[in-house]
């Protein structure tokens, strides 16, 4: 009979690996920066306020849940929990929600575990979930045992505070060349919509990449398009790895026609045209690679080769392919020019060569 103990140690071998905590992707120069922003961060919030609501510099006026926002702000800007509307919107909405609990429930116990849970559901509504909102809701209702609840919780300290920390961080990451308010890289050729996807392998479509993290059954926080990106790279990376030793010379078209740079760019056009061709290596009086040139060059103003061709990708007989896998699948490169140690013509390697080579590999 089947002996399910190793299963059940697996079982709790995993479930107590999730109390150990995860290894940070940044580095630690980059903690150390995100300390530093937020350590700017509260500082401003907290003199500003004090100074445009009459408290003075040495009062300054911040509630307790700008801490765990500034964490947000400056450790994990790409959060989407993290982006001003997030922030700014999510603690608003908490502290109206906090209030009308707190105006509307008298018994404190009560009125703080309604008052996170409504703001939850405001929050979810008006999608700007920010787990710090939880605390400022409780704020508004612990508060109450101080003072009477007013709806002017959520403007002031709530509001000027969030609004004065955000442009803090708007301002730090633009100093510190972040890409903040965290806008989603493009996404990689050939998955746009429902076409047909990149070639060399399928990535994943946006719509796959959401449809599967419905399907999860978590909520995770993480942006679709990001996903796609790190899951593209991530393949990107494993092609690398599996055809690191296939060279470009292995794969090569050596028939290659190519044009001389001082010929009439008319010249190349006809040939491109003629031969159907997408782009052609150009060679010096020397017959050494000078450039290439491909339709869209062709738009250019001048009268000879010379003056509208582009800079090529150059590579050796003896470069792995691997190297040509991103360029030439991103849309960077059409194509990759091979020449030997004396700058010569060898070969040509296209975006077909490539499909060709890694379909054979895998």
């Amino acid at each position: 009979m089947h002996d399910p103990k190793p299963e059940v140690r697996l079982t709790w071998s995993r479930y107590y690996s999730a109390f150990i905590p995860a290894q940070p992707a940044p580095n630690l120069f980059d903690r150390l920066k995100a300390a530093s922003g937020a350590i700017g961060g509260i500082a401003v919030t907290g003199l500003l306020c004090g100074l445009m609501l009459g408290n003075g510099l040495a009062h300054p006026l911040l509630v307790a849940p700008m801490g765990a926002s500034a964490v947000l702000l400056f450790a994990v800007p790409a959060s989407p929990l993290a982006q001003p509307w997030s922030v700014l919107g999510g603690n608003v909405v908490s502290a109206l929600a906090g209030t009308f609990i707190a105006l509307l429930i008298p018994d404190p116990t009560l009125a703080a575990a309604m008052a996170v849970g409504l703001a939850i559901v405001a929050m979810s509504l008006l999608r700007c979930v920010h787990p710090p909102g939880g605390a400022v809701a409780l704020s508004a209702v612990l508060g109450a045992a101080h003072a009477p609840p007013s709806y002017m919780f959520a403007l002031v300290p709530v509001g000027v505070n969030t609004a004065l920390l955000v442009a803090a961080a708007i301002l730090f990451h633009r100093l510190a060349k972040h890409n903040y308010p965290h806008v989603p890289p493009a996404q990689p050729p050939g998955t746009h919509g429902t076409s047909d996807p990149a070639p060399v392998w399928r990535t994943p479509s946006q719509q796959d990449i959401e449809d599967a993290l419905a399907n999860f059954g978590e909520t995770l926080d993480v942006d679709a398009t990001d996903l796609q990106a790190v899951l593209h790279d991530a393949e990107l990376r494993a092609a690398e790895r599996s055809h690191g030793t296939l060279t470009c010379g292995a794969i090569m078209s050596r028939d290659v026609i190519s044009v001389r740079d001082d010929q009439p760019s008319s010249d190349a056009g006809a040939v491109l045209h003629e031969r159907r061709l997408l782009s052609l290596p150009v060679l010096g009086k020397d017959g050494r690679v000078q450039g290439v040139i491909g339709p869209l060059d062709l738009a250019r103003a001048g009268s000879l080769v010379r003056d509208i061709m582009s800079e090529a990708m150059l590579v050796m007989e003896d470069t792995p392919v691997a190297r040509l896998l991103r360029p030439l699948t991103s849309g960077e490169r059409r194509e990759a020019i091979v020449i030997d140690a004396d700058h010569r013509l060898r070969g040509l390697v296209t975006q077909t060569d490539l499909l060709a080579a890694v379909a054979l590999r895998v």
